[in-house]
């Protein structure tokens, strides 16, 4: 099986991480930046990608991303849209970015969320402050530093070794939309094991053989989904945890007729189900699209 890069799992610009406790440099940076505007729930983009503005104007939170390749410094502020710019979601646009601004985008989103929902110290309770650049928080009441959190799901496409994998859906979706079954990370647990587990307790399946594909960043608000394509003996699923309203058997000429409702592009899920569709049955070793 040859899948496609994932759609967020592209960048091109250099994180320059040494550069984010010099203050000096971050000021003079700042003076000549590209900025990315995110207001909390969409970023401004236009006709090519994401609008791009100067630091004129932007809020006054703002993270460094990095550096691109003529040195160019680039930076992310979190407020309210410049007036007449058009705002979209990464669920909208994520396809259509290109290398580089999809990495940007994921990177502030990331760090944006990270720092809505973190204002107070894990230790003490206090009030925290943002330093190096964004990309921690500092505790001035008790000295503690916090950096973002990244939480690991795995994602898989579940197959019979031929010419079926299994998707479900969950209550929530809209009708006749299926896909890959996924699941967090618990402490303790190694990828393959969190794979053989939730598609036990999805699909009351037990895993024969899994492997790695690829993983991509999914910052709503936290995740990082790692992919893998998972071996079972062919039975029918039953719903052992009661998280899906539906798991079932699809074969490859169902779910090339169109007449299912697939995850959209920008997913991880969509990547693996494309990378099944076009594989030889009975190929199981995926590659990935350089």
């Amino acid at each position: 099986m040859t899948y496609r890069r994932p759609a967020l799992a592209r960048a091109a610009v250099d994180r320059a991480a040494e550069r984010r406790s010099d203050t000096e440099w971050l000021a003079d940076a700042w003076a000549r930046a590209k900025v990315l505007r995110w207001d909390g729930e969409k970023v401004a983009v236009d006709g090519d990608g994401v609008l791009v503005t100067g630091p004129e104007d932007a809020p006054a939170e703002r993270y460094f991303l990095g550096l691109d390749d003529d040195d160019t410094p680039w930076f992310a502020a979190v407020g309210p849209l410049p007036l007449g710019t058009f705002g979209a979601t990464l669920r909208d646009v994520g396809t259509r970015l290109g290398d580089r601004d999809a990495g940007l985008v994921v990177h502030a989103i990331g760090l944006a969320l990270w720092h809505a929902r973190h204002p107070r110290c894990a230790v003490c309770g206090e009030p925290t402050v943002m330093a190096l650049a964004g990309h921690i928080r500092r505790c001035p009441a008790c000295g503690a530093e916090h950096f973002p959190r990244t939480d690991p799901a795995v994602i898989m496409l579940v197959h019979d070794g031929g010419d079926r994998c299994l998707l479900g859906r969950q209550p929530s979706w809209p009708p006749n939309r299926y896909s890959t079954l996924a699941g967090f990370v618990e402490p303790g647990e190694s990828l393959e094991m969190a794979v053989a587990r939730e598609v036990h307790e999805e699909a009351g399946l037990a895993v024969l053989a899994s492997q790695y594909v690829s993983s991509q960043p999914w910052p709503f608000p936290s995740s990082l989904m790692v992919g893998f394509v998972a071996r079972v003996e062919y039975g029918e699923p039953r719903l052992v945890d009661g998280e899906l309203e539906e798991a079932r058997w699809f074969t490859r000429d169902e779910l090339r007729s169109g007449s299912v409702g697939l995850s959209p592009g920008v997913s991880i899920a969509r990547t693996l189900v494309d990378g099944w569709l076009d594989a030889p049955a009975g190929e199981v070793a995926p590659t990935v699209e350089p």
